[in-house]
């Protein structure tokens, strides 16, 4: 892998992004495994009447859930990751500080990666598992609630007395620190087992999974586009039509849905093609289906600022943000061969060493200058 790495670019040193898409890589190897062999077996069972699955044959359907779940649950993270290591980087820039606990966050990672794999009975409790099951798995979901509170608190913290700048990628950052944090704190209830008893299968489910894969995810994924976006295109998304794109995302997202936190404790189960018509189901459902509408809107919005930014937007330059990462030191957008000359690596913010770097002084590993 050092061959690879510019000179003097230790794992001490890589971006957090690309700490988090490392560890991604080992959860994509070691998830889909269990998801390929059970889709294996129950071809077998369909094509050659094997009974892998089958209740009525000697199988077992409790054995499709663990195997599906023991993929499913690392799968979040391996959706999610990604956008953990954008936010990492659009933070730090826009609140113009160096990232808060670079370390906490790169280990809580691997932390994360490794818990993934002990939790996905969570997925099963109302499944009739003995009790000592549940509750060893209810003390593992709870507990992998942790590292994911650490990263949360080192953005903030990062945040924390920093000059921010809340262009539109920093707002997407914004808006995915709370909702993220609102599908992750509806999750945990998930690990209490007769909460989950009473919620599994109902729209709390729908709303939670949302909150962490759209209100996470998705809104990270907008603020690396808005971010990088000059980057790679030489030209710079309209921030006026970014905010537009932003509100009304973030109005649409939360009008469609919060309120299902509602309706899954109201007993609102999901998978369902038809319901009991209930007034606090009809209306909950109304207000979604009306903010869904808003935020397929914030959508056409974004296609409407990519197309028209490609074609007249206002040429980025190659560092519009002040970025402090080797990206930033390239064209925009690159060449081929990316540099003509690879700025030496002291530190986490080789752009930030090389501006401040001068003879009798040095930098650290966090580009704080020493004389």
């Amino acid at each position: 892998m050092n061959k690879y790495r510019a000179p003097g670019m230790s794992m001490r040193k890589v971006t957090l992004f690309v700490w988090m898409i490392f560890i991604n890589a080992f959860l994509v190897v070691f998830a889909l495994p269990a998801l390929n062999a059970a889709l294996v077996m129950i071809l077998i069972d369909r094509m050659l009447d094997a009974h892998f699955f089958t209740p009525a044959s000697g199988g077992s359907a409790l054995l499709w859930q663990n195997y599906f779940w023991l993929f499913g649950h690392p799968e979040v993270y391996i959706l999610v990751l990604p956008a953990f290591g954008v936010i990492s980087e659009v933070i730090p820039v826009f609140s113009k500080k160096v990232i808060y606990g670079y370390g906490f966050l790169a280990v809580s990672t691997v932390a994360i990666a490794f818990l993934s794999y002990g939790v996905w009975i969570h997925h099963m409790f109302a499944t009739g598992l003995s009790f000592v099951i549940l509750d060893v798995f209810a003390a593992t979901s709870m507990l992998i609630a942790v590292p994911t509170g650490i990263k949360i608190f080192n953005w903030i913290a990062t945040m924390w007395g920093g000059s921010i700048r809340f262009t539109t990628a920093m707002l997407f950052a914004t808006a995915f620190l709370i909702q993220f944090t609102v599908g992750g704190l509806s999750g945990v209830t998930f690990a209490a087992v007769p909460i989950d008893w009473q919620l599994t299968d109902s729209y709390f489910v729908v709303a939670h999974i949302h909150y962490v894969l759209l209100g996470g995810t998705l809104f990270g994924m907008f603020a690396g586009t808005y971010y990088w976006f000059p980057k790679v295109t030489g030209r710079l998304l309209s921030e006026k039509i970014g905010r537009l794109h932003f509100w009304l995302m973030v109005i649409g997202f939360n009008g469609t849905f919060f309120g299902m936190h509602l309706l899954g404790a109201l007993g609102m189960p999901r998978r369902a093609y038809t319901f009991i018509s209930r007034p606090s189901f009809d209306h909950l459902q109304l207000i979604s289906s009306l903010f869904a509408f808003l935020l397929a809107a914030s959508i056409l919005v974004f296609v409407w600022n990519v197309v028209v930014s490609l074609r007249k937007g206002a040429v980025a330059g190659d560092n519009p943000w002040g970025g402090w990462t080797l990206e930033w030191a390239a064209s925009s957008p690159p060449m081929v061969e990316n540099f003509d000359r690879v700025p030496p690596i002291r530190g986490r913010r080789p752009l930030w060493d090389l501006a401040h770097s001068a003879p009798g002084r040095r930098t650290t590993g966090t580009g704080e200058v020493e004389t």
